[in-house]
């Protein structure tokens, strides 16, 4: 059982930076792809990006686009999400998940807040 777990979020101001981590553990040989989320309060949980595994495509959200990279370290079994220009609408628990077809994902982690102060 593929278990997941985000980490890297924080405080920041708007216009600043944070990069988070997903750490994948348990995995088979399958190849996957992950995918990023984030859901703020009061608010249904939100696409925001998507890598898949030789890290060779990428899909973001429109309101992400040009601001966050999402990339992978297949051999630390890690994907990243660089969030830069930050602003106050990214604040949310941000998730990691994995997928086979980019359709159906598996959440696994705790989530970690990030939370961009105006």
């Amino acid at each position: 059982q593929v278990q997941l777990a985000e980490s890297g979020g924080g405080l920041v101001q708007a216009g600043g930076s944070l990069r988070l981590s997903c750490a994948a553990s348990g995995l088979t040989s399958d190849t996957y792809a992950v995918g990023w989320f984030r859901q703020a309060p009061g608010k249904e949980r939100e696409f925001v990006a998507a890598i898949n595994w030789s890290g060779g495509l990428t899909y973001y959200a429109d309101s992400v686009k040009g601001r966050f990279t999402v990339s992978r370290d297949n051999a630390k079994n890690t994907v990243y999400l660089q969030m830069n220009s930050l602003k106050s609408e990214d604040t949310a628990v941000y998730y990691c998940a994995t997928t086979k077809d980019y359709n159906n994902y598996n959440f696994g982690g705790q989530g970690t807040q990030v939370t961009v102060s105006s």
